[in-house]
This record gives structure tokens, sequence and C-alpha cells, in this order.
């Protein structure tokens, strides 16, 4: 048998939700059991997207800093974008996922505290791209059900 873990979390979300809710006294107790099944329904959720979204995520970084290296003035982070970009993703992992994303995010920050301190038409550019990446990022994130 191998267990599905999607169809392990739905299967518990419908039990949770038609079968152990309705027997519970209208309460703290039954908004508790449904705020499970939704969150549980979040889960399942993420956990079919949470790879795809880490790796589409990873290589926009990666694109953007590719395109930021000429309006970088401090040679360093220049450096350090460079290298960025021409990694490649560690495995797929999510584990490995995600602390490339944690990286190449720490290194946005630090593009984006550079860059708002230039005052050159190509900053302002990278510094919008940079808000549409952040834009997308949350984007990506955004899950079907707007209670969570």
């Amino acid at each position: 048998m191998k267990p599905e873990i999607a169809r392990v979390l739905e299967v518990t979300t419908q039990q949770l939700m038609l079968e152990i809710a309705p027997h519970v006294a209208p309460s703290y107790r039954q908004a508790s059991v449904f705020a499970t099944g939704l969150l549980l329904t979040s889960i399942r959720e993420e956990l079919d997207r949470s790879a795809a979204r880490r790796i589409e995520e990873n290589r926009a970084l990666v694109a953007l800093f590719a395109e930021a290296a000429p309006a970088v003035e401090d040679e360093r982070l220049r450096a350090r974008l460079a290298e960025a970009a021409s990694a490649a993703e560690p495995d797929f992992l999510l584990s490995a996922l995600e602390a490339r994303n944690a990286a190449l995010r720490d290194l946005l920050i630090a593009l984006h505290a550079h860059v708002e301190t230039l005052a050159t038409p190509a900053a302002r550019e990278l510094e919008s791209a940079i808000w549409r990446e952040l834009r997308a990022s949350t984007e990506r994130r955004r899950l079907s059900l707007h209670a969570f």
C-alpha cells in the first residue's frame, strides 16, 4: 500500500467536516473542527504545489539577478548576484528548495536595499522589477480558501 498524502488529507477532512462536526454540539469545539478541516484543505493544496512554487520562484529570482547585475554599483553584491544566477537548484527535495529560496530572498533584500540608494533610471526600473516579483511571489502563495 502506498499512502497518498493528498488523499489521506482529503479523507480526513471529509471525516472531520461530514462525520464528526455534525455530532459536536454547536459551540467553539464544532467551529474548531470545521476550522481544522479547512486548514487540512489548505495544507493539501499547498502540498500539491509546494515544489513547483519554489522552483518557479527560485527561477524568477535567478532571472531577476541576472538582469540586475549591470545596474548594481557594489562590486561584492554584483558578484553575489552572478554567483546566485549561475548556481543550479541543489535538488528537488522540498527542504533544499526552501533553503535555496530563503538564500535567494535574503539576496533580494540586499539587492533592493542597494537599488534604493541609487538615483539612476536603471535602478528605478530594477526597483519596479523587484516589486513585480514580490507581488508575483505573493500571488504564488495565494490559497483558494481565502480564510487562510
